[in-house]
């Protein structure tokens, strides 16, 4: 099964949140709805700035939790390197 990690952000170099996913248009809808987990919604944390597809869930779970290790700034510098101004990437999913 078709993994994808993710990273959200409230802002440009705002509160980020990393998650993992089956179907990232359908989460991320959740995240933007305020059903994505308590933290986000708190926090409003649902603009999608980063995200990797990996080919077998067990992967992008492990990726993930390899992620959320790393400090902030190796976090930040990921996002910047394909995506400078933190825009929004669903819209590249046709939402």
């Amino acid at each position: 099964m078709t993994g994808y990690v993710y990273i959200i952000a409230s802002q440009k170099r705002g509160t980020i949140y990393i998650g993992v996913t089956n179907d990232l248009g359908r989460r991320i809808i959740e995240h933007k709805d305020g059903k994505g987990s308590r933290f986000t919604s708190r926090y409003g944390v649902a603009r999608l700035v980063w995200y990797e597809e990996h080919f077998d869930m067990r992967d992008a779970i492990q990726r993930e939790k390899s992620l959320k290790r790393w400090p902030r700034q190796w976090k930040i510098d990921l996002i910047e390197k394909n995506n400078p101004e933190w825009q929004e990437l669903l819209r590249g999913w046709g939402w």
